[in-house]
This record gives structure tokens, C-alpha cells and sequence, in this order.
């Protein structure tokens, strides 16, 4: 009888086991931290690590009552959230300096320490969220980029050296990095979660979530940050589930991998029906294909914003991508933006007939397997639509490509029906996957 690894256990079950105290934190915490150290030189998933004070956490733990629902459980924070302990840089040389420290938690940290994570350091993301690729790679494949932003955090989760991590989402930073990296992803409806402490590029659209290696274990962290009860199952069926499948106007940029896998999905209609599930393509609607442009130039437009103190004083030490970004958004009118907010709020509400005859949209996460670290982080085309409207989305990881690589689809849910897209998910993940 073989056992799993105490870095490998998922984080819901290692949850059970931390508060039956059939488990030690230190010792799940010592497990991940000799995976780090076995496989950071290699993936440099984190910009901050403190060994020594994650196991003097865990020891404490181990030493009092249990805290919560997350006790014990190793944590990964993406590099844009306020760390009282910790450094944070963004992801910039402008605030590398490891001494610049904030006096404070952000409001995410907070919770998830509250109800007993350990914070173990902090993870790589690109340069203020945006598109210039930090130094982390691929798991499964060194010379392939992770995707970003969420780079270090999806890397970290996919190769055991954690078991769950923060993720932020502008356009696609949680969707395509997961999708890369071949583990779930969830981000919430725009505004379920805090952002107080965050550094913000887009006011209108950067939204909280995580990454975990099954849809229980993101649930799990999910359920601290939003405060709801979740405890979503892969044994009943939701019923009467309508699942509608999105091409979407991108269709034409998905590789043959992914052909295959909407196919392999298609063709799995009948055993879902068996269970009373309907599946249906869904027509994209008039005007939907503008939504990726509308997506860009909101966030252009408040990236020059949330960034005006970077660019006034620091302008030098900003890379060539977000550079042009900001210039992209300098461009952009004050009437002219106010107009792009009417017309997401337009949508917003419109999408709803989306899901009049669906309770859940399966469409793609991104083209196909992880690129070339080489030619950056990736394209977010997929992920834009999704994030202007504010949906929840669930990335599944299904299969692998023509290269080894994880592919997989993303579901989408009803505005703030987060918590049965979770349920969905849960149910579909094993009955979808390889």
C-alpha cells in the first residue's frame, strides 16, 4: 500500500487530517519546503521565502486549538498583496528593495491567516500584473512560460510544493496560467472578495481568487475569502444541469489540441444525459466579439491610473510592455472611458440571456498547450470577455496536448453563482478528464 507524499496531499484532505490531528503541520509544512528547495533553483516560483518562520507557525499551530478551516495549510501569496512580514515588489525592480515592508496584511492575507493558513512566501508575478514575464517556469516543461500573471502561484500549486496559492485576474491572470500549468483555477464574481491591501492596475476589473489542485481544495480557500459555505460534490449530479458549449469568436485561435478536446467533450453528451444532463452549443451573441477591446481599453485606461505615481517618478525602471500599455491608456479619454463603463455596465446586465437556457457555459481557457517562455506569457483573448462581465470562471485541467503539456476548458457561471459553479465543476471535472 503506497502513501502519498505529505506535499502532494490536496488541500481538503490534508485539511481533515490537520484538524483530527492525524496530521502535524510542521510536518506537511517541512514536506513542502524540501519540495521548494529540491525545485525552486529550477522554477523560481517565489520572489520571497521565510523558512524558518513558516515552521515556527506551524509548530505553534500544532501547540494550540485549531484555528479554522484552513489550519496548518501551506499558502503561496501572490507578490501584489501586503505582507505585514513579508516584502512586497510587484513584480517591479522599483520596489525590490527586500526592507520596503508594509505594516500590514491585505485584507485576503488576513482572513486566510485568521483561519489558520501559514504564509510561506511570495510568489512571482509579472510587472504589476500586466505582460512583462517574471522568471518562473513551466513545471512541466522549463523552456514553457507558465502564463502570468499569476505565474509563480499556478507553478508553485502545480508542482506539490504547495497546496494552494493567490491568484489575481485583470483579463485571463488566473484562467491561462492554470490552463498552462494544468491545475484549477477559480476566480469569483468581480467584487466577492476584498481587494483592500491588493495593488490595483484595473479598478473595474482586477478580481481576487486562487489556484488548488482539485476543485474541493480551491472550494476550501474560496469559502474563507467570500465567507460562504461551500462544500461542492462529485457524486450528485446538480439537478437538471444545462451546459451550454461556447465557442466563442476566438474559435478560430484554439490549436488542434484543443479541437480535440471540445470534441472528446461533445462526444461525452450521452453518458452525461444518462445522469440527466443537457448539453447545447451556444450561438455567441451580437456585438460579443467587441467585448476583448472593450476589456483592453478599460484596462489601459486605469492601469495609467492605479500606476500614475510608477510612471511619474519611475518612469525609467518600467518595462517596454508596460510602457505601452500606459501610453495605450494615456490615449484613451476621460468621455471616452466613462462611455466604455456605460457599456460594460449594458452588458453586464444583457448577459444574463446567456444563461436562460444554460446553467453553466464550458468554453475554451486558452489556444492550447503553454508557449515559449521565450515569446512571453501567453495571449489572454480568452479570458477578457469573461472578466468584463464579472463571471465566476473554473478552470479544469482535462488532458494533455501534442507536447505532453496540460490543456483543458474553463467554466463560466451566472453573475455571483459562484458557489454552484464550484458544485458543477466538482461534478464534471472527473466525468470530463482523461
Amino acid at each position: 500500500m503506497t502513501t502519498t507524499p505529505l506535499n502532494q496531499l490536496g488541500a481538503a484532505d490534508a485539511a481533515r487530517r490537520l484538524a483530527r490531528r492525524e496530521l502535524r503541520a510542521v510536518d506537511l509544512m517541512q514536506a513542502c519546503l524540501e519540495r521548494i528547495a529540491d525545485r525552486e533553483p529550477l522554477l523560481r516560483a517565489f520572489v520571497h521565502l521565510d523558512a524558518d518562520a513558516a515552521l515556527a507557525a506551524a509548530r505553534a499551530l500544532d501547540a494550540g486549538p485549531v484555528r479554522g478551516p484552513l489550519h496548518g495549510l501551506p499558502l503561496g501569496v501572490k507578490d501584489l498583496f501586503d505582507t505585514h512580514d513579508m516584502p512586497t515588489a510587484c513584480g517591479s525592480p522599483i520596489y525590490a528593495d527586500p526592507a520596503q515592508r508594509s505594516r500590514s496584511d491585505a485584507a485576503a492575507v488576513a482572513l486566510c491567516r485568521a483561519a489558520g493558513a501559514v504564509v510561506v512566501g511570495k510568489t512571482v508575478t509579472t510587472e504589476f500584473a500586466t505582460f512583462e514575464a517574471g522568471p518562473t517556469r513551466n513545471p512541466h516543461a522549463l523552456d514553457r512560460t507558465p502564463g502570468g500573471s499569476s505565474s509563480g502561484s499556478a507553478a508553485a500549486v502545480a508542482d506539490c510544493m504547495l497546496p494552494l496559492a493567490f491568484g489575481t485576474q485583470t483579463a485571463a491572470s488566473i484562467v491561462r496560467p492554470a490552463a498552462y500549468c494544468g491545475v484549477v483555477g477559480f476566480k469569483p464574481s468581480f467584487g466577492r472578495v476584498q481587494r483592500a491591501g491588493m495593488k490595483l492596475l484595473s479598478e473595474s476589473l482586477d478580481t481576487v481568487g486562487g489556484f488548488a489542485r482539485s476543485v474541493d481544495d480551491v472550494a476550501l480557500l474560496v469559502s474563507v475569502l467570500t465567507g460562504d459555505a461551500l462544500s461542492p460534490s462529485a457524486d450528485a449530479a446538480p439537478a437538471g444541469l444545462r451546459i451550454g458549449l461556447f465557442r466563442g469568436p476566438q474559435w478560430a485561435l484554439v490549436d488542434h489540441d484543443t479541437e480535440q478536446l471540445w470534441e472528446r467533450v461533445i462526444g461525452r453528451a450521452a453518458a452525461l444525459a444518462v445522469a440527466g444532463v443537457s448539453t447545447s452549443e451556444v450561438a455567441t451573441p451580437s456585438g460579443f466579439d467587441g467585448l476583448v477591446a472593450l476589456q483592453s481599453q478599460l484596462m489601459a485606461f486605469e492601469a495609467t491610473r492605479s500606476l500614475a505615481h510608477e510612471r511619474f517618478h519611475h518612469a525609467d525602471r518600467l518595462s517596454r510592455k508596460l510602457t505601452q500599455l500606459l501610453d495605450t491608456g494615456l490615449a484613451v479619454s476621460g468621455t471616452a472611458h466613462n462611455a466604455n463603463l456605460i457599456a460594460a455596465r449594458q452588458w453586464q446586465r444583457r448577459i444574463d440571456t446567456l444563461f436562460e437556457r444554460h446553467d453553466v457555459l464550458i468554453a475554451p481557457s486558452a489556444s492550447g498547450e503553454a508557449g515559449l517562455a521565450s515569446e512571453g506569457t501567453g495571449d489572454p483573448v480568452f479570458g477578457r470577455a469573461w472578466t468584463l462581465l464579472g463571471l465566476p470562471c473554473l478552470h479544469l485541467p482535462l488532458g494533455v496536448g501534442a507536447h505532453g503539456l496540460p490543456i483543458g476548458l474553463q467554466l463560466v457561471g451566472r453573475p455571483n453563482g459562484d458557489a454552484m459553479l464550484l458544485h458543477m465543476g466538482a461534478w464534471l471535472h472527473p466525468r470530463l478528464k482523461d
